[in-house]
């Protein structure tokens, strides 16, 4: 994977800006790579009753985060493929409520999740290896938005980089 430059604010939805701008300059595959080990780090004196912490009513509990942190990087993922490859068929949005909602992650074992998050990223980092060169300033339609891949990639990196620091502010900070 060549060094990818972080893409222009015209080649992904404005809300995705949020994402992207925390993502630090440098070959994106290495910090993907390093940020896996990170969070594992991270999470690895996380016991399976903290997992459950939700740090006001209402909120998702770590375990539920975790669980979204992967799920969407599936969907970016799938999406980067799909765009990177050319296709331009418009890719829906999804609800990360629903998803949440859906998947039960508060009666999965923490261990789980946190082993899961790592498999996703290796499943990532086989993508982006295996990206030629052009495929990365490809666009297509994704929520009804001309979205680049080289985009999707650094909203997996910056997805990340936000909810760990949520992680460690409102979670970990409260269960230690």
């Amino acid at each position: 994977m060549a060094m990818l430059r972080k893409p222009e604010s015209t080649e992904y939805a404005s809300y995705f800006g949020q994402y992207i701008k925390l993502v630090p300059e440098g070959y994106l595959a290495d910090l993907l790579a390093e940020q896996s080990e990170q969070t594992k780090s991270m999470l690895d004196q996380v016991t399976e009753e903290q997992g459950s912490f939700r740090y006001a009513p209402g909120k998702w509990s770590l375990k539920e985060v975790l669980g979204h942190i992967a799920d969407t990087e599936r969907i970016m993922s799938y999406r980067l493929l799909r765009v990177g490859r050319g296709d331009q068929t418009m890719l829906p949005g999804f609800s990360e409520e629903a998803f949440v909602s859906g998947a039960a992650f508060d009666q999965q074992p923490l261990k789980y999740l946190i082993d899961e998050l790592a498999v996703v990223r290796l499943s990532t980092l086989s993508l982006l290896s295996g990206m030629p060169d052009e495929a990365w300033m490809r666009k297509g339609n994704v929520n009804g938005i001309e979205t680049s891949a080289r985009a999707l990639a650094y909203v997996i990196a910056g997805h990340e980089l936000h909810h760990c620091r949520v992680i460690k502010e409102r979670y970990l900070s409260a269960v230690r």
